[in-house]
């Protein structure tokens, strides 16, 4: 979907939610800004927050990936399958027009990978999995270990949902599920993988940056409370 006359094409809303947000109040407030970008009424934009703890499951779940303790599950419509949403870790919901999927989604990775080598950590696809990993070594018995992850949305040609970077959040969250329903892979974050704690409000100024070039943007800064005056 292109923009309709009077959206900036080339600019990206960047909404800082901040902490703790509810899974449902960031779902709520997805919906109510993607109505408004697909009419054409606000420009591309991306939410940034940290979630309080949830767990999610896109719609291609199965049912023994899900906590076998019967820790409630939030069941949502976007792709993917079950995962871990917390503190120290970054969210990003970009709500923009896209016309390739696929390119898209490459494009999210793209700016993960980017992240985490300003970082020091080096990040990369695998074949056959979303979302970005630290390479493991077969040789020590040391598996894969998810960084990044990823599950969208597309309706009338804008997105939903988006990616969520670990940063220094406590990995024992995803003990409970099979993480993306990938088993027999580690989990990690920056934190972990460079032996000092980096945290999501350090992390977010890179993320901006890199969301923004890897989707080929000019990022402005936009307050909560302006974002549905527009």
């Amino acid at each position: 979907m292109r923009p309709k006359h009077g959206v900036d094409p080339h600019a990206l809303a960047i909404v800082r939610l901040g902490v703790d947000v509810p899974y449902e109040q960031a779902w709520a407030l997805q919906r109510r800004v993607h109505a408004k970008r697909a009419a054409g009424d606000l420009t591309d934009t991306v939410l940034l927050l940290e979630h309080a703890p949830v767990y999610t499951a896109g719609r291609r779940t199965a049912p023994h990936e899900r906590p076998a303790d019967g820790t409630p599950v939030i069941d949502v419509d976007r792709g993917g399958r079950v995962t871990w949403h917390g503190p120290g870790q970054l969210v990003a919901y970009p709500i923009i027009a896209i016309t390739d999927v696929v390119t898209y989604i490459c494009r999210l990775e793209e700016a993960m990978i980017q992240i985490c080598a300003d970082f020091g950590v080096t990040a990369r696809r695998a074949t056959g999995r979303a979302g970005v990993w630290a390479a493991g070594d077969p040789s020590l018995g040391l598996p894969d270990r998810q960084l990044g992850a990823v599950g969208i949305r597309v309706t009338g040609g804008v997105t939903m949902h988006g990616f969520a970077l670990n940063c220094a959040n406590d990995p024992r969250w995803f003990n409970r599920i099979v993480p993306c329903g990938i088993p027999d892979v580690g989990v990690s974050s920056l934190s972990a993988e460079t032996g000092r704690r980096i945290v999501v409000e350090e992390v977010l100024p890179i993320a901006e940056k890199r969301l923004a070039e890897a989707l080929g943007m000019e990022p402005f800064d936009l307050h909560e409370e302006d974002l549905m005056r527009r």
